[in-house]
């Protein structure tokens, strides 16, 4: 069940979502183990993208191997947001993503992300700009309106015919507007409505895909695809049973005992290597509190692995609950 974004070719309908401060090389590189066709790497300012200093680090270099990948920017100013999206192009990321949905406050108190929701004339000036800047593939993450008003759903129409018309590679939409943040169930409904009046443009949709079920429902409800985001956070497992569903085969068996122990001494014995030892317990404990949440004994193994104060008791903790 391929899918095209421009001239890329997913193999599956499924990509790992940019996650601010989660989706680095390493989670990346699990998504990628299980399945994941397509990963995006953490948000990022427009200003930050394009400063030479920034260009040159190592965790902002796409790595070999880990092709095709997304860049996603933020930014209010289309000069700007082009010059980041070149920025991102000439070092190698494969898809520019234009994020209009961010709900995070501090990204809103600058204007940025979900606040642009409210502003589609600018929104459409910087997928103008930046469509012309690079010849990669150009898609755009919003949310289905700034708050619930009229207003707010005229804007989201005006974005979406706007960008459709101008064949945008592919857009991306939150099931929630950027008032609810995350709060409530995701509504699919304008998303699929989106779908039926632009047949011609992908279509992915996003919130609340926590299950292979879930990637599968949306699929089957006439998307092109979904975006993972917090559902493949302590669970890169989610990409190998979606691949299975959709392939019509039989779901995996939850992830052993044994797999887990092997997945999560992995990623945390990484992530030292990437962000160095000190950062990484504290850097780690997002990650390890969600891997508890397969083990039999949750609670206990939540309470021993978010709380171990340094690499040597966290390793002891593995191995005490996972042998």
């Amino acid at each position: 069940m391929a899918v095209n974004i421009g001239k890329i070719k997913l193999t599956m309908p499924f990509f790992q979502a940019a996650i601010a401060g989660y989706s680095d090389f390493v989670m990346r590189s699990l998504a990628r183990r299980f399945g994941a066709p397509l990963t995006f790497g953490g948000v990022m300012i427009d200003t930050s993208a394009a400063h030479p200093v920034v260009r040159r680090k190592l965790g902002f270099i796409p790595r070999e191997g880990e092709h095709p990948l997304g860049g996603q920017i933020v930014g209010t100013d289309p000069a700007s947001m082009a010059i980041a999206a070149k920025a991102l192009a000439e070092v190698g990321y494969d898809i520019i993503d234009l994020n209009f949905a961010c709900p995070a406050p501090k990204v809103l108190r600058r204007g940025r992300g979900g606040s642009m929701m409210n502003d589609p004339n600018t929104v459409i000036e910087i997928y103008r700009r930046v469509r012309e800047t690079v010849s990669c593939p150009v898609t755009m993450k919003l949310r289905i309106g700034y708050d619930e008003t009229d207003a707010s759903s005229e804007d989201f129409w005006k974005i979406v015919e706007t960008a459709a018309a101008e064949k945008i590679d592919a857009l991306i939409i939150h099931g929630r507007t950027v008032t609810q943040h995350y709060r409530g169930r995701a509504d699919y409904s304008r998303i699929y409505e989106v779908k039926k009046r632009f047949p011609h443009i992908p279509v992915f949709g996003s919130g609340d895909i926590f299950s292979a079920e879930a990637v599968m429902e949306r699929i089957n409800a006439g998307l092109d695809g979904v975006s993972v985001a917090r559902g493949a956070i302590g669970n890169p497992w989610i990409f190998r049973e979606a691949c299975a569903i959709i392939e019509g085969k039989a779901k995996p068996a939850s992830p052993s005992i044994a797999e887990q122990k092997e997945i999560i001494t992995w990623h945390f014995e990484n992530i030292q290597i990437l962000h160095g030892k000190q950062k990484a317990i504290g850097y780690f404990r997002k990650f390890s509190a969600q891997y508890a949440k397969f083990h039999p004994e949750k609670k206990l193994v939540h309470h021993d692995l978010v709380g171990a104060p340094n690499a040597q008791t966290l390793l002891a903790a593995i191995k005490n609950w996972y042998s």
